[in-house]
C-alpha cells in the first residue's frame, strides 16, 4: 500500500466513524430529553460525514487519472476494495465507541444549552476541562446478553433492509462512478457526474424511510410508550444494518461500476 492509498483509507475510516457515531446523538437526546438539540447535533455530524466524501473523491479520482496516464490500472480494483474495507473498519470502530460518545454528546448538548453555539462547545473540547470530559466519558462497550440484542419490535425488518441498501449505495456511489471512468475513459467525466444522482436516491431513501421511523420511535420514548432500553436496542440494530451495508457494497461495487460505465456511454 502506497502513501496516497494509506491517506485515502485513513480519511475514509474517519469519515465513516463519524457517520456511525452520529447515532449516539440520538441516544443522548433521549437521555437528556433535549430532542431538538440532539437532532441538530445528529444532522451536523451526518452533514460533516457526507460532505467529507466530496473532499475525498478528488484524491481517489487522481489515482484513476494516474493509472490511465501510465497505462497501468490492473491494481485499481484491488485499491478500491481496500478503500471499501476501510469503510467497514470505520463503521465497526464507530459502533464500538457509541457508549462513550453518547455520554460525551450528552455533555455537548448540555453545553449548547449554556453557550448557545456548537462552535464554542467544539472549541472547548481542546481545553483542559474539555479533555477531562473526554477522559471521563471513555468507556468500553459492554458484552450484552443474547436476549438484549434480539430483533426489536419497534423497527421492522423492512426498515433495516432499506437502511442497509441505502448505506451500501452511499458507500459505493462515488467509488463506482470513479472506477467507471477507468472502464470507459472517454466518458469518465460523465460517469463521475452520475454519482450525484445515485447518492441523491440513497439520501432520499434515508430521509423518507429511516429518519421518520427514528423520529417516531424517539417520540414514543418521550411519551413513555417505548423504553429507553428498547430504543438503544433499535439503534444497535440500525447501526448493524449500516455495517452490513458496507459489506454489501463490496458485492455491488463492480456491477455498479459497469452499469454506470454503460449508462455514461449511452446517454
Amino acid at each position: 500500500m502506497d502513501r496516497s492509498l494509506l491517506i485515502i483509507c485513513v480519511l475514509t475510516a474517519i469519515i465513516n466513524l463519524i457517520g456511525a457515531l452520529a447515532y449516539a446523538a440520538r441516544i443522548a437526546g433521549v437521555r437528556t430529553r433535549k430532542i431538538a438539540m440532539s437532532f441538530a447535533l445528529f444532522n451536523a455530524l451526518v452533514l460533516v460525514s457526507r460532505l467529507s466524501n466530496g473532499f475525498l473523491a478528488p484524491l481517489i479520482a487522481k489515482r484513476v487519472e494516474n493509472a490511465l496516464a501510465r497505462g497501468a490500472g490492473a491494481h485499481l480494483q484491488a485499491d478500491f476494495r481496500i478503500i471499501l474495507l476501510a469503510t467497514t473498519l470505520g463503521v465497526v470502530v464507530g459502533i464500538a465507541l457509541v457508549p462513550a460518545a453518547q455520554r460525551l454528546m450528552a455533555r455537548v448538548i448540555e453545553g449548547m444549552q449554556h453557550r448557545r453555539s456548537l462552535a464554542r462547545v467544539a472549541l472547548r473540547t481542546f481545553t483542559p476541562g474539555g479533555l477531562r470530559t473526554l477522559r471521563d466519558s471513555a468507556t468500553l462497550p459492554k458484552v450484552r446478553r443474547p436476549m438484549s440484542l434480539k430483533p426489536p419490535r419497534e423497527v421492522g425488518w423492512s426498515v433495516l433492509a432499506a437502511n442497509c441498501f441505502a448505506q451500501a449505495i452511499l458507500v459505493v456511489g462515488v467509488l463506482a462512478s470513479i472506477y467507471a471512468g477507468y472502464v470507459e475513459p472517454q466518458f469518465r467525466v460523465t460517469a463521475s457526474q452520475l454519482s450525484a444522482l445515485i447518492n441523491g436516491f440513497a439520501t432520499i431513501l434515508l430521509f423518507l424511510v429511516i429518519d421518520p421511523q427514528l423520529s417516531l420511535l424517539t417520540d414514543d420514548v418521550i411519551d413513555g410508550k417505548t423504553s429507553e432500553a428498547a430504543y438503544r436496542r433499535s439503534i444497535v440494530w440500525i447501526s448493524g444494518s449500516r455495517l452490513v451495508g458496507t459489506i454489501l457494497a463490496q458485492a455491488l461495487f463492480l456491477p455498479a461500476a459497469l452499469a454506470i460505465a454503460w449508462v455514461a456511454a449511452r446517454i
